[in-house]
């Protein structure tokens, strides 16, 4: 790549923050429903309608037009706007996008202007500017109503979008004891029961205390109260036995090296000889130049900075070597083809399973 090639890259990596918000800003404001409802209005119109300045309106949908979002029909006087591309994209679609962004926007753009600081101190520095919590995203969101809602919703539907394939991947015995370890709100305890409904499961969420009234309402809400159960615990401090699989879901790559082998460790611990571990994770591809992989673009700054200070996703091949290294046997390691996610997801997942052998 020449100077000039490398120079143009930058200036890419400096209009990403403002083209970001410019399109949010845009459904933000109701512009993009407004124009949906009644195509053909002028700046001025659709400024009266959302409550914004013409001029501003004009200058924010210049971006959209460049793109081909949205069509402005300069030719007939009126200046009207109809919708382009975005009228091509089914509702839910461009919902589930949404909910990506608006998590982007509440959740890293803010903590994001201290990525450095938070790197050099390994403690997450906007998050103690902007909301005064020590500690994780996870420990503040249940203090914080802006970041639970924006945070949640959209991990409610990474995991409905990704849990069908996790459960298709994976083989559970039939009438298994099996562990959701940092199962949360047990909602991947309910998907176990709904994706291996004839294996007559018996699942247990295992998190931390507080997150149990929070996890048998879920229970309850799915008519699963009595099947599922919940116990409290700190995988730090140890991990439940008695269990023939245990399934490890969005958690790994919160921590780096050493945590990930002391919780495999646990886990390797509280597992008969015989019993299985099945872990999803977002995985770096092996050739970091690979194209169409965004985990990369995406997670180091959004762990190191915004939700826990350390941590990332890594290449399946470390994975898998961690896995070893903690005396597992690998009998599975597949990462999702990017080709079947829909095109706007992040998220690039791996299934690895283990088996401990002695």
């Amino acid at each position: 790549m020449t100077a000039d090639a490398t120079l143009a890259r930058f200036r890419e990596f400096m209009v990403g923050p403002t083209r970001f918000m410019t399109l949010l800003s845009c459904f933000e404001l109701g512009l993009i429903d407004a124009i949906r409802t009644r195509p053909g209005q002028n700046a001025a119109e659709l400024g009266a309608a959302v409550g914004v300045r013409p001029d501003a309106v004009e200058q924010l949908l210049f971006l959209l037009v460049k793109e081909g979002f949205v069509t402005h029909d300069t030719g007939t006087g009126g200046g009207g706007y109809a919708l382009g591309a975005l009228a091509e994209v089914a509702e839910r679609d461009l919902r589930r996008a949404l909910t990506y962004m608006n998590m982007i926007k509440v959740v890293a753009l803010r903590q994001l202007f201290y990525l450095t600081e938070s790197a050099r101190s390994g403690t997450l520095v906007g998050l103690k500017e902007f909301y005064g919590a020590e500690g994780t995203l996870y420990g503040a969101v249940a203090e914080h109503q802006d970041l639970r809602e924006s945070w949640a919703t959209l991990m409610d539907t990474v995991t409905a979008n990704i849990d069908p394939w996790f459960f298709g991947t994976i083989d559970l015995p039939a009438g298994a004891r099996v562990l959701d370890l940092a199962g949360n709100t047990g909602l991947g305890a309910v998907h176990a029961h709904r994706f291996k409904p004839d294996a007559g499961l018996r699942v247990t969420t295992f998190d931390l205390p507080d997150k149990e009234r929070e996890c048998l309402a879920t229970f309850r809400a799915h008519g699963l109260e009595g099947v599922c159960s919940f116990v409290g615990g700190d995988v730090f401090e140890g991990v439940p036995g008695g269990f023939e699989a245990v399934l490890v879901k969005h958690f790994l790559d919160m921590f780096d090296r050493e945590a990930v082998l002391r919780i495999l460790a646990g886990v390797y611990g509280a597992l008969e000889v015989g019993g299985q571990v099945h872990v999803l994770v977002p995985v770096y591809p092996e050739d970091l130049t690979e194209a169409g992989n965004y985990n990369v673009d995406f997670f180091p700054a959004f762990f190191v900075g915004c939700t826990m200070g350390q941590g990332g996703p890594q290449k399946l091949s470390t994975y898998r070597g961690w896995l070893e290294e903690s005396g597992f046997k690998v009998t599975r390691a597949v990462t999702k083809d990017a080709a079947e996610l829909p095109p706007d997801v992040i998220p690039v997942p791996a299934v690895l399973s283990a088996t401990k052998t002695e």
